[in-house]
């Protein structure tokens, strides 16, 4: 045994040394870090398909905002020119030439409907973003102090039975009719109750977990219902909030398209609005790119970001990180 070690060229000093014992040391946990979002997006990212999506949804978003503002949209500029109007894509790019405004033919002014599109995705995703971000903090916020407090409990459980059985549709529609149909009242139609039935779902969640143990002995240690809603109770939901996130963002371009639809949606010229004025070119032969174009565009904004949604409100539950 000896003679093996002798080929290291080392003395015993060297060879051999005493391990030290330390009970703080012992009790230091050598597991790896753990970063709650760098496993949601390492969960999310894992599955090829969602990077495809996810891929689409920015070049979406991306071409709505960058493209009306690199080309100047006019759709009044071929008003004045009767060839220019109803034309096919392969007549427009014959009429106008080969170019990316011709692709998908001309509308009722004789505006390139490829232009009209953008112009109007920028309208109606800008309209949902809003909408969303507002009804979702509100709804969060309520929610949560609703679910915890008895007394809030009891008078908003008042508020909710009235507003709640109020259709949606009909709400909306009547605050239109008050109002100007701009963008503004239209986010104020959609946000003024639009939190209330988020508030209530949140609530419900919280009820089942606001009497757990830790939550009870924070309230005996004094803390404020507000911080036990905050700290103890609202990240333990995130997946939750994230899944209410990606239904309620298309839920809003839908809610756009089919106000425009009926006459009662905006009056700049969004997704709905265009669907709306190219109603009669649906059964038109020869004109059914005008109708069809923003419909196709209006449906797969939607499903992808209501794809991308779901697929990362999966990915924020803890328990797909393992």
């Amino acid at each position: 045994m000896s003679k093996d070690l002798e080929k290291f060229g080392l003395s015993n000093e060297e060879l051999f040394s005493f391990v030290s014992h330390s009970d703080v040391e012992s009790e230091k946990i050598t597991a790896p870090r753990y970063s709650y979002w760098h496993s949601v997006f390492r969960v999310f990212f894992r599955n090829k398909l969602n990077i495809v999506i996810l891929s689409v949804l920015v070049l979406l978003v991306a071409f709505a905002y960058i493209y009306p503002t690199v080309v100047h949209y006019n759709p009044f500029a071929n008003l004045m020119d009767p060839a220019a109007k109803h034309l096919s894509p392969s007549r427009a790019i014959e009429y106008f030439g080969a170019s990316i405004h011709s692709i998908l033919g001309t509308g009722a002014a004789g505006e390139p409907t490829f232009d009209a599109i953008w112009n109007g995705a920028r309208i109606s995703i800008s309209l949902a973003f809003i909408c969303a971000a507002i009804n979702i903090t509100i709804g969060v916020i309520v929610g949560s102090i609703w679910g915890f407090s008895k007394k809030v409990d009891v008078v908003m459980m008042e508020v909710y039975n009235i507003l709640g059985n109020i259709p949606y549709i009909l709400f909306i529609s009547v605050m239109v009719m008050l109002f100007t149909a701009s963008f503004w009242t239209i986010v104020l139609a959609l946000t003024i109750t639009g939190w209330l039935a988020i508030a209530y779902f949140i609530r419900t969640q919280v009820v089942i977990i606001r009497d757990r143990e830790y939550n009870l002995a924070s309230r005996c240690l004094g803390t404020s219902t507000i911080k036990i809603a905050m700290k103890n109770i609202l990240p333990f939901m995130t997946s939750i909030i994230v899944t209410l996130l990606a239904t309620e963002i298309p839920s809003y371009i839908s809610y756009e398209v089919f106000l425009s639809y009926i006459g009662m949606g905006l009056s700049d010229m969004s997704l709905g609005r265009l669907i709306f004025a190219a109603e009669s070119a649906m059964v038109t032969p020869g004109w059914e790119f005008e109708f069809w174009s923003p419909v196709a565009i209006a449906s797969i904004i939607t499903i992808v970001l209501y794809v991308v949604g779901q697929n990362l409100g999966d990915a924020s539950d803890p328990r797909t990180h393992m």
